[in-house]
C-alpha cells in the first residue's frame, strides 16, 4: 500500500522498524512544533478578536504540547526498550497535561459563560475559521500518517495518539463551526457556545490523561494505553 510518506509497501516489501520509528519520531515532533505554532497564532487572534472560542482553541494547543513531549519521550523509549513499561517522564507529562486541560476548562468554561450572559460579541471570527481549516487538513494528514506507522509497527501506544490526534480534529471542528456561524448570522452565543465545547473536550482529555498517568487503560491520552 501507499504510506503517507509515499513510500510503496507490499507484504513482501515492507519498511524496516528502524525506518518506521523514524517515521514515528519525526510525527511527533512534527505534532509538537505545530501546536506550537498554532497556539501562538491563535491565542494572538483570540485576544485580539476577543474571540473565546479561538483563545480557549489556542491554549489547548499549547497543553498538546506538554503532551507530544511525553509521546515523543515514549517513542524513543520504546524503540530502544519494547515493552518496558512507562517512566517517570512520561507519568509527570500525563500529570502535567490532566492538570493544564482542567485548568483551561475551569477558566474557558467561566469566560463562556460570562460572554452568554453579558452579550459579549467578538469584533471578528474570521481567524477561527482560517485557523480551523488549516487545523483539519494537518490533523488528518497526521492521523494517517500515525495510523500507518502504528499498525505496521502494532504499536498500541502510537495507534492510541493517532486516536488523540481524532480530538484535536474534533475541536478544530468545532472552532469551525462557532466560527462559520458567528461570522455569517452574528448570533453573539455561538462563539461562546464553541468555548464551551471545547471546554468540554479539555475536561474528557485531562480525566483521560490523568488515567494513563495511573496506568490505566482509556480511549485516549496520547498513547495511554496501559502498559
Amino acid at each position: 500500500m501507499n504510506t503517507p510518506f509515499g513510500t510503496s509497501t507490499s507484504s513482501g516489501d515492507a519498511p524496516q522498524p528502524d525506518l518506521l520509528w523514524r517515521r514515528a519520531n519525526l510525527l511527533a515532533l512534527i505534532t509538537i512544533f505545530y501546536n506550537l505554532l498554532e497556539g501562538t497564532v491563535s491565542v494572538w487572534f483570540g485576544a485580539d478578536d476577543g474571540s473565546c472560542a479561538l483563545l480557549g482553541f489556542g491554549i489547548d494547543s499549547f497543553v498538546e504540547v506538554i503532551s507530544g513531549a511525553g509521546v515523543w519521550h515514549m517513542i524513543r523509549r520504546q524503540r530502544q526498550e519494547p515493552g518496558a513499561p512507562r517512566d517517570d517522564f512520561e507519568r509527570r507529562a500525563l500529570r502535567i497535561t490532566g492538570g493544564g486541560f482542567y485548568l483551561l476548562t475551569a477558566g474557558l468554561s467561566g469566560s463562556a459563560l460570562f460572554n452568554l450572559t453579558t452579550g459579549h460579541r467578538p469584533e471578528t471570527t474570521f481567524w477561527g475559521v482560517v485557523i480551523s481549516a488549516i487545523s483539519i487538513l494537518t490533523m488528518w494528514l497526521l492521523i494517517r500518517a500515525k495510523m500507518s506507522v502504528g499498525t505496521l509497527l502494532a504499536s498500541p501506544a502510537i495507534l492510541a495518539d493517532a486516536a488523540c490526534t481524532r480530538t484535536c480534529l474534533a475541536l478544530s471542528f468545532i472552532l469551525l463551526g462557532s466560527s462559520i456561524g458567528y461570522e455569517a448570522s452574528g448570533i453573539a452565543g455561538l462563539d461562546a457556545v464553541g468555548g464551551m465545547g471545547i471546554a468540554w473536550f479539555s475536561f474528557r482529555e485531562g480525566r483521560e490523561a490523568f488515567a494513563a498517568a495511573q496506568g490505566l487503560a482509556c480511549g485516549c491520552a496520547c498513547g495511554a494505553t496501559k502498559k
